[in-house]
């Protein structure tokens, strides 16, 4: 059963705040259900246009004292007052609830999945949720719904989904019903990678990962710039393949290819420039298959490979 965020009884006060209206209530971590206290209705532009249509057919009925326009006046305003309801019922009981984020680089779209119940025997018909862009759908009696929202990211660390709009016009258009609504919904942002491709650093710090003992035939201990002269058997093919530069495996005491990345050994004008670089070899070193140490002020991972050791990486590079 889905927790749902319970409704509590708030003063007229309250009530009239503009903030309501506008930026939602508190972010919330379970599931909305919306009901008449997060529920508003306004005319649209064609509500309005039937409005004036409704109040000069009242005059012409006034002035030639015509039973057949007062009838057809007053049937239009039943019409116009009755869809009150309908706009209201188009989104009350829906309960919403947030899903999970995806990571992306700065710059991407974040995209924020929301699940939609339906339990009522009503369907809904023509829902928006706008958050950045609006996607629209319908949703069938006693079924759910999925939708995903995009909203760009712009720099590295934690991005807030903000507020989300659910509206609808249904049945007519005359009213738009809507509710804006706040989940304590983030996701981490990776800095945008650096787009020029340079070659993996030679720092200090993968001398110290070789250990000691001489270099021999059969022990890998890392990489280094292909020099004239090396042989081509020791060529690191993948990392070529990958548009990474030419580089040549020195043997000593490793089994795989390793290299250190640094944010001290690493250039760029700013912090910004020298972690979006860090990041470009972080992502070149994982699909070359290289093993890689990384480094930064007050964290140093050992060298490894793979999606975890990758993801830790990036995660550190989003939060430094």
């Amino acid at each position: 059963m889905i927790n749902q965020t319970p409704i509590n009884k708030i003063s007229l006060k309250e009530r009239i705040k503009s903030h309501r209206f506008f930026a939602g209530e508190k972010a919330a971590d379970k599931a909305l259900v919306l009901n008449h206290r997060i529920i508003f209705i306004l005319p649209t532009q064609r509500g309005l246009g039937f409005v004036v249509l409704i109040v000069l057919l009242l005059l012409i009925a006034f002035v030639y004292n015509n039973n057949l326009a007062y009838l057809l006046t007053f049937l239009l305003a039943s019409i116009f007052f009755i869809t009150t309801l309908h706009s209201f019922k188009s989104l009350a009981g829906l309960s919403l609830q947030k899903g999970q984020g995806k990571t992306v680089f700065a710059g991407e779209d974040a995209g924020f999945s929301i699940h939609i119940d339906n339990p009522t025997p009503v369907e809904r018909h023509n829902l928006q949720l706008t958050l950045e862009k609006t996607e629209t759908l319908s949703i069938k009696p006693h079924s759910k719904a999925h939708v995903t929202l995009y909203s760009t990211t712009r720099k590295r660390g934690w991005h807030e989904a903000g507020k989300v709009k659910v509206s609808s016009t249904f049945p007519l258009g005359l009213f738009r019903s809507w509710s804006v609504i706040r989940f304590d919904f983030k996701t981490l942002v990776y800095p945008k990678p650096a787009q020029k491709e340079i070659p993996f650093p030679e720092t200090p710090s993968a001398e110290a990962g070789q250990g000691s003992g001489k270099k021999g035939a059969d022990d890998f201990y890392g990489l280094q710039s292909y020099q004239a002269g090396d042989s081509i058997k020791h060529i690191h093919w993948k990392a070529y393949a990958k548009g990474l530069g030419l580089f040549s495996k020195q043997y000593g005491g490793e089994n795989s290819a390793e290299v250190w990345l640094d944010y001290e050994y690493t250039s760029g004008a700013n912090t910004e420039e020298r972690l979006s670089q860090l990041c470009r070899w972080v992502i070149d070193a994982e699909q070359a298959g290289i093993k890689y140490g990384f480094s930064l002020p007050g964290l140093k991972l050992p060298p490894d490979n793979g999606s975890l050791h990758t993801k830790k990486c990036l995660e550190a590079l989003a939060l430094f």
